[in-house]
């Protein structure tokens, strides 16, 4: 975990994952998603040592909103799938 993640702690999670949260998670999820580096994997979005916060609450969303990884992974093709 990055130092700024100590001193920040974890972003909360709403009390109940609607819908809604489900798309910004799934984003989330995507955006921050693995890169690898010399020193290791870091965020494709903000560089910090992967998983990052926003990554890690996508994730925890997802989790909450009982998603299985089959299901996620699911929503993340059907996002960057092409449009007709």
């Amino acid at each position: 975990m990055d130092s700024i993640d100590e001193i920040l702690g974890e972003l909360p999670l709403p009390p109940y994952v609607t819908a809604e949260n489900v798309g910004f998670a799934i984003k989330a999820v995507t955006v921050h998603a693995a890169e690898q580096w010399p020193d290791g994997q870091r965020c494709r979005n903000d560089r910090a040592p992967h998983p990052c916060r926003l990554h890690r609450w996508g994730r925890r969303a997802l989790d909450q909103r009982g998603l299985t990884d089959r299901q996620v992974q699911l929503l993340i093709a059907g996002q960057t799938a092409p449009h007709r």
